[in-house]
């Protein structure tokens, strides 16, 4: 008895930082109906990368063997790998958007250019479906996007952006479902164990954490502290003045390589703090909401998506000291009312709740793209 072969995805990662990694990993994992091969990059020149990720790509045999459908990731510059490979431009294409470069904030230390903008812009028009991990960077892209071309002179198609909107849906990146804990874990109110759990870079706001910090030691709020997450060659130097000036209080400083000690400082902290001024999903908030901490965040971003009102504090996107203010006001009253504090798990979030609606996205272009073919023979 004969079976037939399994279905060949082609997954492009231009820009493998450690979310992405783990969200193809995870991806290929909980798919085994399919057959996965996958092309991945280094998170590193990230103008290079996003704008040379084809050129790079060029002579990759993956990309030059057939495949049923291509999957690629925000940074991959798509319109390119498709014209460099044209027997794929027939190939059904899911693009999944991690970010988009229309709400990227500019770290000031950049030369400015229209040329990652585009490149999203370009690989979302390419795709036949476009998945984005929160409402958030679905609704900044489009709405960045129209603003984006409304700034264009001349020669604009018609109706482009309704028609991104209109392939686009929401899908997030999974949470595992051995991260979720039973919501019983007594909160600390004396003394809470705060965790900081994000990249070390400008876009994460690590210099309002330490203004969050120094107006809770103000107030005289007691508090341990976990500053922890992937680092690079450079860190903003507020890293160096928590340490200092709180490194009695630091129970884990830096990044953890073992997942396992990393899930465990998840399971033992009190609160999760945000200070992001960048988060298209915010998976490190919702990895330790699942694990049975509050979270502390900025009332923008993704956020409201799941993060309960009364954990949000007051957005200042252009005043930190006053928004270092509201998030300590916002902790303090929590810890002051434990009884009321609402404690929601992210459970739409789960993998085993979100895996079928992937299956059925990769599904749906696999079927049209046989409906089609079976049109053509006709």
């Amino acid at each position: 008895m004969s079976t037939l072969p399994k279905p060949r995805i082609l997954l492009l990662s231009a820009y493998d930082a450690g979310s992405h990694r783990r969200w193809r990993e995870q991806l290929a994992a909980s798919q085994p109906q399919f057959q996965w091969d996958m092309l991945a990059l280094p998170p590193r020149f990230f103008r290079w990368r996003i704008r040379g990720n084809a050129l790079s790509w060029l002579n990759e045999p993956a990309l030059h063997k057939s495949c049923d459908l291509l999957i690629a990731t925000s940074m991959v510059d798509l319109a390119a790998i498709r014209g460099f490979h044209p027997h794929l431009a027939g190939t059904p294409c899911l693009l999944y958007m991690h970010e988009n470069q229309f709400a990227y904030p500019d770290s000031g230390q950049q030369h400015s250019s229209a040329e990652p903008r585009m490149v999203n812009l370009s690989s979302a028009i390419a795709a036949d479906r476009v998945l984005f991990n929160s409402a958030w960077n679905r609704g900044s892209f489009l709405n960045g996007a129209r603003d984006f071309l409304d700034r264009m002179p001349d020669a604009l198609p018609d109706g482009l952006v309704a028609g991104l909107g209109d392939k686009s849906r929401v899908l997030p990146v999974p949470i595992e479902d051995h991260l979720f804990r039973p919501a019983c874990r007594r909160l600390q109110t004396d003394c809470p164990h705060l965790l900081w759990n994000h990249r070390w870079e400008y876009d994460k706001a690590p210099d309002r954490l330490l203004l969050l910090l120094d107006a809770l030691a103000d107030m005289g709020q007691d508090f341990r502290l976990s500053v922890v997450g992937e680092q690079f060659r450079k860190s903003p130097g507020a890293f160096d003045q928590i340490r200092r000036r709180y490194g009695a209080r630091i129970l884990a400083w830096g990044f953890l390589p073992e997942r396992a000690e990393y899930d465990q400082l998840l399971a033992q902290a009190d609160v999760v703090v945000s200070t992001a001024l960048h988060d298209f999903q915010g998976l490190s908030v919702l990895e330790a909401m699942a694990s049975g901490c509050l979270a502390l965040a900025p009332d923008r971003l993704a956020y409201p998506e799941y993060v309960p009102a009364s954990q949000r504090y007051a957005s200042h996107e252009n005043d930190s000291g006053a928004e270092a203010l509201a998030a300590a006001r916002t902790l303090k009253a929590l810890l002051e009312l434990p009884e009321q504090i609402e404690r929601r798990a992210p459970e739409p979030w789960r993998l085993s709740h979100l895996q079928q609606q992937y299956y059925q996205e990769i599904r749906t272009l696999l079927n049209r793209d046989q409906a089609l073919s079976q049109a053509g023979e006709m």
